[in-house]
């Protein structure tokens, strides 16, 4: 059985990375064999837990990405030829090594380690501490990116390479990939295709961090929006560093005010998820008593760790797509067809679909936007698709 895996992200500095720690020690003291591991570079998990990386306490461990070993198991083909070939052009080895490092690989290892794990049948739960909110999205848009551009290009290239594999030797004097190569790039793309489907499976959801203040809560409606599109479940909405009401001061009454209008304007926007409220607390919790005690606060007497109460945001049937993006409006969402291809825009980020061969040649009779569901119903079967 997969574990139940949790991803927690949010704008930096709300405290995504203390609310990671305070699940995954919840989840340790109820007996469940929990991993915490970080696809954030700045690594503050160690920190937060007061420990180093290994088992930091019964029953919970905290992994920390090796960068450079894992960069030679999966991504060292690829790598040994890049860099091969720099050198036969003349940059030194040094040189050759630094501009080979994949960039953001120390993220896109994480998530490759985290398939690794889920795979290996140890933990009960994983909980991952994911980068802000706009490297979260560019991360979990990265496999079917991939996909896209590998599954249209990775076969022509295939083909191409048998036969202009002599000239560019003879002509240009540099090596040519082979057959290893174009191998190691479809193992990585195997693997990370694997990653988004452990991600976007029945036993995984994002749970987003935010503090009481428009300009968070602003963003937070955003990634919402944005993860539906990319079709990540989001299970609930974690709300930091709340003021308590009872005994405040003046001082503190003016941001009890501000934060009981902000946070009646994230249930409105997050409705029907839940909202789970972590009180401004008089120091930084650090180390496993410390955050156990924000854990069960959390939470209360909800179960963090059940399957996902919420649906899949895309589902296709045989005459209708219906894709959820929660806060969008009309103004928000762009809807092209190409091809077989549907491509949906929400704000800056586009996704692109690719379409049954039931429905790719047959013409698209109406999209509605409605309430934060996108609804496509495609004509009756026989139709031509439009063209373009």
């Amino acid at each position: 059985m997969s574990p139940r895996v949790l991803l927690f992200t949010g704008k930096g500095g709300v405290g995504k990375t203390t609310a990671a720690a305070a699940t995954a020690t919840l989840a340790a003291g109820r007996g469940l064999k929990t991993l915490i591991v970080s696809t954030d570079t700045a690594h503050s998990l160690a920190d937060a837990l007061g420990v180093e990386p290994g088992e930091v306490a019964p029953g919970l461990h905290l992994h920390q990405v090796d960068t450079q070993k894992s960069l030679e198991r999966h991504w060292g083909e690829l790598q040994d030829y890049a860099r091969g070939l720099l050198v036969e052009l003349g940059l030194d080895e040094i040189t050759s090594e630094e501009i080979t490092v994949l960039p953001g690989a120390e993220e896109v290892i994480a998530l490759l380690e985290l398939r690794e794990h889920a795979r290996d049948g140890r933990w009960d739960v994983i909980v991952v501490d994911c980068a802000p909110t706009a490297e979260t999205l560019r991360l979990l848009a990265l496999p079917e990116a991939l996909d896209w551009h590998v599954t249209r290009l990775l076969p022509v290239g295939r083909r191409v390479m048998k036969v202009v594999s002599p000239f560019v030797r003879g002509l240009a004097h540099v090596s040519a990939p082979g057959e290893g190569v174009m191998d190691a790039a479809e193992r990585f793309h195997r693997a990370l295709m694997d990653v988004r489907d452990l991600l976007t499976g029945d036993n995984a959801s994002v749970r987003l961090v935010f503090t009481p203040e428009a300009v968070v809560l602003a963003e937070a409606r955003r990634t919402l929006t944005s993860l539906s599109l990319y079709g990540y479940r989001v299970d609930a909405a974690i709300a930091n560093r709340v003021f308590p009401a009872e005994g405040a001061d003046e001082w503190r009454a003016q941001w009890v005010s501000a934060q009981s209008r902000l946070l009646a304007e994230a249930e409105s926007s997050f409705a029907p998820l839940p909202i789970h409220v972590v009180p401004y607390l008089p120091a930084e919790p650090v180390g496993g008593q410390a955050l156990a005690e924000v854990g069960a606060a959390m939470y209360g007497a909800a179960d963090p760790f059940a399957a996902p109460a919420v649906e899949p945001p895309l589902k296709l049937g045989a005459d209708e797509l219906t894709l959820a993006l929660p806060g969008a409006d009309r103004d928000d969402v762009d809807l092209a067809r190409k091809g077989d291809e549907l491509i949906v825009t929400a704000g800056p980020y586009r996704r692109i679909l690719a379409l049954p061969t039931a429905l790719a040649r047959r013409k698209i009779s109406s999209a509605v936007l409605r309430d934060g569901l996108l609804r496509v119903r495609w004509a009756a079967s026989g139709s031509e698709s439009e063209p373009g």
